[in-house]
């Protein structure tokens, strides 16, 4: 064999070597594909352009792959998934009785021992464990904070400032109505969800004195029909001459359209409006808390755990799956999330740098305000099979009759209670 031919044959070897290593022993080996379960599609360009790149760079051993689908067909999707054994390694989790009923059938694994879980409290792990507590089974993500938007042009035209009491609110209503330019409030009923979560879950934890109110529904001491709840209901009724006109065939669009273009002066919102109407133009808007109902009172918001994110036990990548999760449970990965998604706030105890304005006034009231959510979402929308849903059925659907002016208050209350006294232990007479 001549000196070139030897040559070449081991440069052959040499390369058919390295494809060996590298397809065998190198980093296409040690790569690993997590796939990510979500119904928020509407944040994956943060979670394709921010938050995975962060992760990557500090374990560039791991792709995160974001699967999002729109939040009607998730559910659906997900559960075809799971039965399946195709559903993604990372699941996200709405709170409370969905995923629970997925860690019932072993479609979500325990993280009791997940490194970072220390990094939340029990009220924060709340929407993502077992009845008793002991078990959690989602990293709590973020949470959404109700309040009410308000246009800062038309505040600063009418020289309205932010109400504080349940009277300064009318009567800025009333400044409003009478200059006749803008409607006053900015909601439409046509959806029903807008009127129960922006209206009665957003100003009624002042009526219910929050978790004390919530806790009581769930003892079976406090009842829909008991005042708080009627004086929720009624101050959402005083509402209708303020609405605009036509709002009963408003749906939850036409309403964020009215406000971006400038045409509302106030909005009753959740948080996660903020990115809306930030991409809305030149709008310049500020927030309030739901007024209280007497100066001096103490004031309540509905901080409700939204979405957290939790491991599919059956994922073949279990050890990378940890790792992320992990990850999400770190500040690092909150101050992303929070100033990517401007509304969605951090559930970890650990101060985060928000640097979005009006989320940053939002998140303010935990300060100020004692926390809670919605009251409906824990184990009282839970009936069995062919009961109507506390939330969905129930307080959607009379909160926008009451609203509507064709259901009086008393009697949405009273409708709430049968419901849930048809079923519900701790609230059969």
């Amino acid at each position: 064999m001549t000196g070139s031919s030897f040559t070449v044959r081991r440069l052959a070897l040499t390369a058919v070597a390295a494809v060996a290593l590298s397809a065998f022993g190198g980093v296409a080996l040690a790569q690993t594909t997590l796939t990510i379960e979500s119904w928020r599609n509407d944040d994956a360009d943060n979670w394709n352009n921010l938050i995975i790149p962060a992760f990557e760079k500090s374990h560039p051993d791991i792709k995160v792959v974001f699967d999002g689908v729109a939040p009607t067909e998730y559910d659906a999707a997900l559960n075809a998934k799971l039965e399946g054994g195709t559903a993604g390694d990372l699941i996200t989790c709405r709170p409370f009785d969905r995923s629970l009923a997925l860690f019932q059938k072993g479609q979500l694994a325990s993280l009791n021992d997940l490194p970072g879980m220390e990094n939340f409290s029990d009220v924060a792990k709340s929407a993502w464990s077992t009845d008793d507590g002991k078990t959690a089974f989602c990293v709590p993500m973020a949470s959404v904070i109700h309040g009410f938007i308000y246009n800062k042009k038309i505040f600063a035209e009418l020289n309205l400032t932010p109400p504080k009491t349940v009277a300064e609110f009318h009567a800025v209503l009333d400044k409003i109505k009478a200059d006749g330019k803008y409607v006053p409030i900015d909601m439409g009923t046509a959806d029903a969800w807008e009127s129960a979560t922006m209206g009665f879950q957003n100003i009624g934890p002042n009526y219910w004195h929050g978790e004390e109110g919530r806790k009581a529904l769930i003892a079976g001491t406090a009842k829909y029909t008991d005042k708080s709840y009627v004086d929720t209901w009624t101050e959402l009724a005083s509402w209708a001459p303020y609405m605009g006109d036509g709002y009963q065939a408003q749906k939850y669009p036409d309403s964020q359209n009215l406000f971006t273009l400038g045409r509302a002066a106030i909005y009753p919102a959740g948080s996660w409006d903020i990115t809306t109407f930030e991409k809305g133009g030149d709008l310049d808007f500020g927030a309030f808390p739901p007024p209280v109902l007497n100066a001096g009172d103490t004031c309540y918001i509905s901080d409700h755990t939204d979405i957290g994110i939790g491991l599919n036990p059956k994922s073949a990548n279990l050890d990378a799956a940890k790792t992320f999760l992990s990850w999400v449970a770190s500040p690092e990965f909150a101050g992303i999330y929070a100033n990517a998604a401007p509304g969605f706030f951090p559930l970890l105890n650990a101060k985060v740098d928000i640097k979005d304005k009006v989320a940053q006034e939002f998140v303010s009231w935990r300060g100020q305000c004692k926390s809670t959510i919605r009251n409906s979402y824990q184990i009282l929308s839970r009936g069995p099979t062919g009961t109507p849903n506390l939330e969905t059925d129930i307080l959607w659907n009379v909160t926008a009759q009451v609203m509507n002016g064709t259901l009086k208050p008393a009697d949405a209350a009273k409708k709430a209670e049968d419901t849930l006294a048809s079923w519900y232990a701790p609230h059969k007479s």
